[in-house]
């Protein structure tokens, strides 16, 4: 089977530019078909950022939004045009059977275009994106593979990797007996089970940092860049816990300010260790985890301790 490159991947789509076939729209980064073309479309992309993230996805027709982002989609601004937004967050490591059926289910019968994405687009949206494609018979393994490339899925991902390279065509009464039932909006169990993941992650990242910045050998499993965007996650998360809305006015707008600012550091720290060639990549990260680390301090002596 081959896989048809739309016109959108050739370059047609406004003014998009990218690189490696990978587009922006205002608003909208790393975008890959992984449909061809036409009314079947399934893009990859990062969030939508703004109003000129959504009019860039009205520009390319798109009915139903799926998110396996961990933060609270956009539900207002998606409405606002007209489009259905689905989340179903996956980790860095990869998701089970259960999330991928919901995922097939929701690809194969929504109305399209569908546009899938994560934070930045390029790891758990492609991951998704290939997992299903293959899952629905549209392309191969090693097709879905090449498109997460394009994507620019890290390499150290090897969970998101794992899932594409297992997948197979599903059979139709299989993915008829997963629950159409979707949610718009998946939140954790709780701010406190949310601190706790936050802290965790925190500590395997700095395992990391005290080998210098090399999984140590006697701790194999760890994943720091996964744990660095699986924190920005969190803490962007966090930003609508219902115990964020009882705090004041003022009060509630600091504490979304810190959230937002250690997110952003979060997800710089995860963009330095995913990557390989930086000369000075140690010189980069600790400064990058100082800065996380503090901001986190300062969260948790105006707002935990």
């Amino acid at each position: 089977m081959l896989v048809c490159v739309s016109a959108f991947q050739r370059g047609a789509a406004g003014d998009a530019g990218g690189r490696d076939g990978a587009r922006d729209m205002p608003g909208l980064h790393n975008i890959v078909s992984y449909r061809g073309s036409g009314p079947g479309e399934l893009y990859s992309g990062s969030v939508p950022e703004g109003d000129a993230g959504f009019e860039s996805l009205a520009a390319l027709g798109i009915k139903t939004i799926v998110s396996v982002d961990g933060a609270i989609p956009d539900l207002a601004r998606a409405k606002g045009k007209g489009m259905r937004y689905v989340h179903l967050p996956i980790g860095y490591d990869g998701f089970d059977d259960a999330r991928k059926l919901q995922l097939v289910r929701a690809v194969r019968d929504l109305p399209k275009p569908i546009y899938l994405h994560c934070h930045h687009g390029k790891h758990r949206s492609a991951g998704a994106a290939g997992t299903v494609a293959v899952s629905l018979g549209w392309m191969t393994n090693a097709q879905a593979a090449e498109l997460m490339k394009v994507s620019g899925t890290a390499e150290g991902y090897k969970g998101l990797w794992a899932c594409t390279a297992k997948a197979a065509p599903m059979v139709q009464t299989v993915i008829d007996a997963v629950s159409a039932d979707f949610p718009e909006v998946t939140k954790p169990d709780s701010m406190v089970a949310a601190m706790v993941a936050i802290d965790e992650a925190l500590e395997r990242i700095r395992l990391v940092e005290k080998n210098a910045w090399n999984v140590p050998a006697d701790h194999p499993d760890l994943a720091p860049a996964a744990d660095a965007g699986k924190l920005a996650d969190l803490l962007r998360l966090l930003d609508k816990d219902a115990h964020v809305e009882k705090l004041g006015e003022a009060e509630r707008a600091e504490f979304r300010e810190l959230l937002e600012k250690n997110a952003r550091q979060a997800s710089t720290l995860e963009e330095l260790l995913i990557a390989k060639d930086l000369a000075d990549g140690h010189a980069k990260r600790a400064p990058a985890m100082k800065a996380l680390l503090a901001g986190c301090k300062d969260c948790h002596v105006k707002y935990r301790d």
